[in-house]
């Protein structure tokens, strides 16, 4: 049932890239009356972003979408490091399934943002608009008034209580508005180029680190070749893109350069840009809008879906009334910090790749050479350690004295579990839905809670679950409420991982599977108390 209010919408999101279609996902399966406005006259269809990571499919799982897009991606994706002779020196297979789902994985984001476009039909209370402009806007105490145009209709306002600029890194939003976006554009340029019936059938990504000229060759779904190859100065586009021109830079990877099905070729530049502020008034930036940066980490799409995960829970509180307009700062304080590690990240990778000075190169290579002969640090590379995760210092967390080893502000693993209610065996998440989460030990976590705590809790939408070792579901009664369930340990993994510290057996979860709090069981009534106040709740 949509949520009331006297304005258009609720929210407003301006594009409908694969940032903005998240939200509006998120927005639509609680409810909030929503609009998404794009300018183009239908979805980009040709293959822009090739990585998607296990953070990205479980938000989508969360979304209700997995299975629809689980069909685009390939997964456990190596990333192949090759010398200018073709020898591999670093080999990234991350073999992991801490959160679900493989940690690297191929895929075509023009099938992808279909998926999450096509999803928005379930949902009466949202609408989107294709070929319309956004001319202005302005907000005031209460609202944000747009005035927009479709394609051969006259002009008209709409009102909304919140506009999320999600239009990209020449956002019109965070010009118009003066908010900075400080940062560096790489000298040198790329030139890509996609080809369909894919003339190689090799898998897995390769980075060739040629001194002459860099390239990158990468296996993509559904038959499709990525080529990525250094511009070298002097060239422009217009002449790399004669067909004599590419073809003598394929003829570099291909046998036979001439029989290929092109798909686009397109030159671009890397940038490493961060707003200066992701909000302003009601207003909130969000995917490239806020931040940009280099490819070469696949981390440009993953940390938007990021930013739309943490944002449109925090956003569905406030429309519904049950937190204070104070909980959206929060969505700057936790993900503009990690939006900057992901994109020195990426630029460290581009020097990896493509060195700015050739003794670099030659120590680079030695380097790899001799972790092959270090197993932790092979492991540290061949599992992608070194990928700065999500850790939130500030925001919705609560890192209490008391606690001694805090596990507030990561990411909660993704085990499966067997379910009491109807026995079967399924992932975590597909338990709780996208839902706050109590989850303790062996104990009802209601069992410490007053009666006002838990109907507090009912007011956020929360699952209270109850673990169990693996074959002690069959001595237990039938869960009494359609808030509580409980779940058996199958995998051992959750024991493993409350069982940390002594200090923890009871996890509070945000709806983005990150830890709020952790408390012993009878600490679990004050606990609550404190993370609501951290949601900024009105009751």
């Amino acid at each position: 049932m949509a949520v009331k209010s006297g304005l258009d919408y609720d929210v407003a999101i301006l594009g409908a890239g694969p940032v903005g279609l998240a939200i509006a996902n998120y927005l639509g399966l609680k409810g909030i009356k929503t609009i998404v406005i794009e300018q183009l006259d239908t979805l980009i269809n040709f293959p822009r972003a090739i990585g998607i990571d296990d953070e990205s499919l479980r938000a989508m799982q969360s979304l209700g979408v997995i299975k629809n897009i689980l069909p685009h991606i390939t997964p456990e994706h190596s990333m192949r490091f090759l010398t200018p002779k073709g020898v591999i020196f670093a080999d990234m297979q991350p073999k992991t399934y801490e959160f679900g789902w493989s940690r690297r994985n191929a895929f075509n984001q023009p099938q992808v943002d279909r998926v999450l476009c096509d999803s928005l039909g379930r949902f009466q209370n949202v609408d989107i608009l294709f070929s319309t402009e956004l001319l202005s806007f302005k907000q005031d105490a209460d609202q944000v008034i747009l005035d927009i145009q479709t394609k051969g209709k006259p002009a008209h306002q709409i009102h909304a209580k919140y506009l999320v600029a999600c239009d990209g890194g020449n956002s019109l939003v965070r010009r118009t508005l003066n908010i900075s976006f400080e940062g560096k554009t790489a000298p040198n340029k790329w030139i890509v180029i996609d080809i369909a019936n894919d003339p190689l059938a090799t898998p897995n990504v390769y980075l060739c680190c040629d001194p002459v000229r860099p390239y990158v060759s990468a296996a993509l779904p559904h038959g499709i070749r990525r080529f990525e190859f250094m511009v070298m100065p002097g060239e422009t586009e217009e002449e790399l893109s004669q067909p004599e021109n590419l073809q003598k830079l394929l003829a570099k990877v291909l046998p036979n350069p001439q029989n290929i099905e092109l798909i686009r070729h397109r030159v671009y530049t890397h940038n490493a840009r961060l707003a200066g502020q992701f909000r302003q008034g009601r207003i909130l930036l969000a995917g490239d809008a806020a931040h940009i940066m280099p490819v070469w980490q696949g981390q440009g799409y993953n940390s938007g879906i990021r930013d739309a995960y943490n944002l449109a829970w925090k956003l569905s509180l406030v429309i519904q009334g049950l937190s204070h307009d104070n909980l959206l700062d929060t969505y700057e304080i936790e993900r503009k910090k990690h939006a900057k590690a992901m994109i020195d990240l990426s630029v460290t990778a581009g020097h990896v790749l493509a060195p700015p000075k050739k003794w670099q190169g030659t120590v680079r290579d030695s380097l790899a050479y001799l972790m092959n002969y270090i197993p932790a640090a092979k492991r540290y590379f061949l599992e992608m350690r070194f990928k700065p995760m999500p850790v939130y210092e500030d925001g919705v967390v609560l890192h209490q004295k008391s606690v001694k080893k805090s596990t507030a502000g990561k990411m909660f693993i993704q085990p499966k579990v067997q379910n009491k209610r109807d026995g079967q065996v399924r992932l975590l998440d597909d338990v709780i839905g996208n839902n706050f989460a109590v989850l303790s030990w062996e104990i009802d976590p209601r069992s410490k809670m007053s009666p006002q705590t838990i109907a507090q809790w009912k007011k956020f939408g929360v699952k209270f679950i109850q673990v169990v070792p693996k074959g002690r579901l069959d001595v237990l009664p039938q869960p009494d409420d359609e808030n509580y369930e409980i779940v058996a340990d199958n995998e051992f993994l959750m024991r493993g991982w409350l069982g940390q510290t002594t200090d923890s057996a009871a996890v509070f979860l945000r709806p983005d599977r990150f830890v709020m709090a952790t408390s012993v069981a009878q600490h679990v009534d004050q606990t609550s108390k404190a993370v609501f106040s951290k949601l900024f709740y009105k009751g």
